[in-house]
């Protein structure tokens, strides 16, 4: 059977745009949910400025209050030096550092050039290399909210810059969700042809409802590695209407039912997801935890 990782992100990517703020509480209980699905990497904040994601303030305090489990890796997300120091001090387990592709989108959200973050990266990579696992993901890789499309040429330069720091992996993400299963199979393959050795993780974004095709279209690119989050919560604070990630439990349900395993327990995903959205107080975009799964699980069928 084939296998892909799923990477959970819901307690960062998944609540950084929500307008209820979750307590440390719930936040440390919706990481032992994942945890209890069968998630082996999460995403467990985000070590930015907390006056521009106030929903990722208190990251530190959140990891200190994390249990360590035996094959569990906590990821913590920065954009910068002193988001990586913070990470680092925190004791997370990776760190992803984000570059946006285009210029425009990458000055809004760092304050800076994409080149000049990409140095940045390189020096954190040096640092971290024998401390933890450093990975780098380019954001509005399919498309820029201000630039409009992203040449495959600039995504392939931005690429190459990254990999100069020798990355645990590429992340390629669909930061406002425009791709479609054509880019993804372009794009995945363009880095794949240079860089074959790299694995390439894919964030996906159902904002145009393409994030499952493109999700398996990832699989047949060869990804290592797909994001998702419980509940399909998420969205990026600096990208106008860059709605949802794909749902962890529908992602399941569609690749274990097509003969990939993932190792998410698709019930624990789908209860999870439930109380997700109990803690968020709104209707979240998951399908499958409105429709179960098929064959029910522990349900009755109609009529019996």
């Amino acid at each position: 059977m084939e296998k892909v990782e799923i990477v959970e992100v819901s307690p960062r990517d998944g609540i950084q745009n929500e307008p209820k703020t979750l307590s440390l509480k719930d936040k440390r209980e919706l990481i032992e949910l994942a945890i209890r699905a069968g998630a082996k990497r999460i995403e467990v904040g985000s070590f930015v400025n907390p006056k521009r994601v106030p929903q990722m303030a208190g990251s530190e305090e959140l990891m200190a209050s994390l249990p360590r489990h035996d094959g569990v890796s906590y990821i913590g997300l920065t954009l910068n030096r002193r988001g990586f120091e913070r990470a680092l001090a925190a004791r997370v387990h990776e760190v992803t550092f984000v570059v946006v592709a285009s210029e425009t989108f990458n000055q809004r959200n760092q304050g800076t050039g994409t080149f000049e973050s990409l140095r940045v990266w390189n020096e954190i990579a040096a640092e971290a290399a024998g401390k933890m696992r450093a990975g780098v993901t380019i954001g509005a890789a399919f498309g820029c909210p201000f630039e409009g499309e992203v040449p495959l040429s600039r995504l392939l330069a931005v690429v190459e810059a990254a990999i100069d720091a020798d990355p645990c992996e590429i992340g390629l993400a669909d930061t406002i969700g425009v791709a479609v299963p054509r880019d993804i199979r372009e794009r995945v393959g363009a880095v794949k042809e240079r860089y074959p050795d790299i694995p390439i993780r894919l964030h996906l974004h159902n904002t145009r409802n393409m994030g499952y095709a493109n999700a398996w279209a990832g699989i047949e690119a060869g990804v290592a590695s797909l994001d998702s989050s419980l509940g399909g919560v998420g969205g990026c604070p600096f990208a106008p209407r860059a709605t949802g990630n794909i749902a962890t439990e529908d992602l399941v349900y569609m690749l274990e039912r097509s003969g990939v395993e993932t190792g998410i327990d698709l019930d624990a995903a789908i209860d999870a997801a439930r109380w997700l959205e109990e803690k968020l107080e709104k209707q979240v975009p998951g399908q499958l935890m409105k429709a179960g799964p098929f064959p029910p699980h522990n349900e009755v069928l109609a009529g019996e």
